[in-house]
């Protein structure tokens, strides 16, 4: 045990050191990301000193069940290939641009009508690919009308870090946690859309609060051009998307698994669009660019962090934190824990982690559903209340000073503790509302 909880330990720390002061290393060029190769290091240490043996990992990443990391990650790579995919269409840009021409040239309607698009994107897509897709045109826009794009900036990344919790898709750490304990789309959907509703609108009001002087300051429009990709292409994509969504709401009815539900999606999605695309003679650098744009350092680091928690539940530390963690309400205990959890490990090791802890604990029925739904909160809140919070913290601020427009550490958590713990807590008091109607 004490050789588990120490290499455990340690690459925790580190991975939490490199994503404070180092995240990533420029090498000819190419930005190479730190926390996967820490945390592979740890997994493969537990292994080679004999705290978990390699047929038992190997088991654990490949049970049929659920919680399989495997079918996470086909669930999670197909959703993001789908949006970048619609990216690639130019059919964000070109949503933003249409929010921008209809600000009426007030910074005011134009905040809003990012917040609002920010949202509906990311309840329907996920929380990482639009942040990372509408962070660049937000630095376009204000530095073309010369205005600070400081508060667009946070408002981005606080509205899609709260409504990723609307749907089960949202975010890995959704589908991580919910199916862990067999919640299906509209269980969750049932019990989510209260918190994500009021804690958007909660948000909103903190943050026009925050930055409401520099929202007084004078818009002048610029009517951007933005033209849509291939129709026929973009038509396709979207018809994909819907068709995604939809199914990954009837799965558990009609007894297919999500993963193989949005396998079939996109394979259909490739297909249709390469025929597509030789006819045309259009040839394969969208494809290029899509699969450039997918996180590939993420399945290194989610296989690894499950092993490190597969060793911590062997030993027995994931029952001493689950009996800890049946004291109290299992709403507030397991919402302010996965919260600041989520800031010491990172929101998706924090959820592999959490995972175990529910499968284990003496909670049962709403106050089961209380615990698990409480982490999923957690998980998404928690991504703003500090950069290491989650992945996509931390490519948004790469992007910030590849701009020009660093953002230190102490200044995002400044930012993060005034907005993201009065939402907690807000969230964590309404869950306690939906749960009764479960």
């Amino acid at each position: 045990m004490v050789m588990t909880i120490a290499v455990s330990v340690l690459t925790i720390v580190e991975i939490l050191i490199f994503l404070v002061l180092k995240p990533s290393l420029t090498v000819r060029g190419k930005s190479i990301s730190f926390y996967w190769i820490i945390a592979l290091g740890g997994a493969i240490s537990l292994l080679a000193l004999g705290c978990i043996d390699f047929e038992t990992a190997l088991e654990g990443l490949t049970r049929d069940t659920s919680v399989n990391p495997l079918k996470l990650l086909v669930i999670f790579f197909g959703m993001t290939f789908l949006s970048v995919f619609l990216d690639e269409m130019n059919l964000f840009e070109y949503l933003a641009s249409f929010a921008v021409r209809h600000a009426k040239s007030t910074q005011k309607s134009l905040f809003l009508m990012l917040y609002l698009m920010v949202s509906l994107l990311t309840a329907v897509t996920s929380n990482d690919v639009v942040i990372l897709t509408f962070t660049p045109f937000i630095l376009h826009f204000a530095k073309k009308v010369r205005i600070n794009p400081m508060p667009y900036l946070i408002a981005e990344f606080v509205a899609a870090n709260t409504l990723s919790m609307t749907l089960i898709i949202g975010n890995p750490t959704n589908i991580y946690l919910a199916t862990g304990i067999g919640i299906d789309f509209f269980g969750y959907l049932k019990v989510m859309i209260l918190p994500s509703i009021l804690c958007s609108v909660g948000a909103y009001f903190i943050l026009r609060a925050l930055f409401h002087k520099q929202l007084r300051e004078a818009l002048h429009v610029v009517q951007d051009s933005v033209s849509l990709g291939d129709k026929f292409m973009l038509i396709v994509g979207v018809a994909h998307l819907v068709i995604a969504i939809v199914a990954l709401s009837i799965c558990s009815y009609i007894g297919i698994e999500m993963y193989l539900a949005v396998a079939v999606i996109v394979g259909s999605l490739v297909l249709i669009t390469l025929v597509y695309s030789l006819i045309k003679k259009k040839g394969l650098s969208l494809y290029v660019r899509v699969l450039k744009r997918l996180p590939y350092a993420l399945v290194p680091f989610v296989l690894s962090m499950f092993i490190i928690v597969l060793s911590l539940n062997l030993c027995g530390v994931t029952k001493i934190i689950a009996d800890l963690f049946s004291k109290g309400d299992s709403i507030f205990v397991y919402g302010l824990a996965s919260f600041f959890s989520a800031n010491v490990f990172n929101n998706i090791p924090m959820s592999v982690l959490f995972s175990d802890i529910l499968s284990i604990s003496n909670l049962v029925g709403k106050d089961l559903y209380g615990a698990l739904f409480a982490s999923v909160i957690g998980s998404n809140i928690g991504a703003y209340l500090s950069p290491v919070g989650a992945l996509a913290g931390i490519m948004w601020l790469s992007i910030l000073k590849k701009n020009g427009h660093p953002l230190s550490f102490i200044h995002f958590m400044k930012y993060g503790v005034i907005i993201s713990i009065p939402i907690m807590i807000l969230a964590l008091l309404t869950l306690h509302v939906s749960i009764l109607f479960i």
